[in-house]
């Protein structure tokens, strides 16, 4: 029976939209805040800049994971069908399933394999598989390494334009639109590591999940090239070896019951032999009795011997 977490993705999905709601909840209670925080009273536009570029990346990766989640449900649908058409003992397993699963594509290539009289190498097939997949997640694994780096970034820009404004204090007389500078500085380098911080958060657990999923679906499939396909196509020396014992068994016990068979028959010959000398017997005791009859019959009726 194949070990593996059906309908994984689809529980991540729903996850994530339960957190999404949650989170926008707390972003409308808090939209005066944000709004005060963010946009207004900004003397540059490094923090739209910035806090827009983290923005932008958190949902390029967010739509990448939703899409390889979505992609994975799918899979994970086949791979159950596949099983399920195992298990009810379909003379093709891959009725109704998906023609661009992995699972589909795994027993094709297995049975492509094996019609050229080729061993099939499982470990070649399953890391071949294992580094496909392992391109998908490029792109989220990338974002979830430099996203906190963004407000890292930003902290630095926004601690030169502070420093900026504090250079212009002592230059100035007044020194009032320097500390502006200075304030502003300050203030978008702490909204561009808050942003950083809370993206890479919710980003890096839903990658981690992500991967979760992979792994999970990718054990499912080798289970089920290792239970359902391999014995179908390839004969290895120590399955051979345990079907030649197992012949070997069952020719003991026919062997065995012929045997028992040959007594059973000698005894019935036994049997056979002993009643026809008993109906021998019978018949010359009938022919002698006969004979007597025949003689008093003719004592009687004083009748020729003729």
């Amino acid at each position: 029976m194949v070990q593996y977490k059906t309908n994984y993705s689809r529980n991540i999905l729903f996850q994530f939209l339960m957190l999404s709601v949650l989170t926008g909840f707390l972003l409308l209670l808090n939209h005066e805040f944000l709004i005060n925080f963010y946009i207004k009273n900004q003397a540059t536009n490094t923090g739209y800049i910035v806090n827009s570029s983290i923005l932008g990346l958190f949902s390029l990766g967010i739509f990448r994971i939703i899409a390889l989640l979505i992609r994975y449900n799918r899979e994970e649908n086949a791979l159950s069908r596949f099983i399920k058409n195992v298990d009810n003992d379909e003379l093709l397993p891959t009725e109704r399933v998906n023609k661009k699963s992995l699972i589909y594509n795994r027993y094709t290539s297995v049975l492509e394999i094996s019609k050229h009289n080729v061993a099939v190498n499982h470990s070649a097939l399953a890391s071949t598989l294992m580094a496909t997949e392992a391109t998908r997640l490029s792109l989220p694994r990338f974002i979830s390494n430099i996203l906190i780096l963004t407000g890292v970034f930003g902290t630095i820009i926004s601690l030169s334009i502070a420093l900026v404004g504090a250079s212009d204090i002592i230059d100035s007389a007044d020194g009032i639109s320097g500390m502006s500078i200075v304030i502003h500085g300050m203030s978008t380098a702490l909204s561009t590591t808050a942003t950083a911080i809370v993206c890479y958060l919710f980003f890096g657990y839903f990658y981690m999940k992500l991967t979760d999923v992979q792994t999970e679906l990718l054990s499912g499939i080798e289970q089920a090239t290792t239970l359902y396909i391999m014995p179908r196509f390839t004969y290895q020396t120590d399955s051979m070896l345990h079907e030649v014992g197992s012949l070997v068994k069952a020719l003991h016990e026919a062997a065995g019951v012929m045997a028992s068979t040959q007594v059973d028959f000698a005894e019935a010959g036994r049997n056979l032999s002993a009643l026809t000398g008993n109906n021998a017997e019978s018949l010359m005791r009938l022919s002698a009795d006969i004979e007597e009859i025949k003689s008093l019959l003719r004592d009687g009726f004083r009748l020729s011997s003729d």
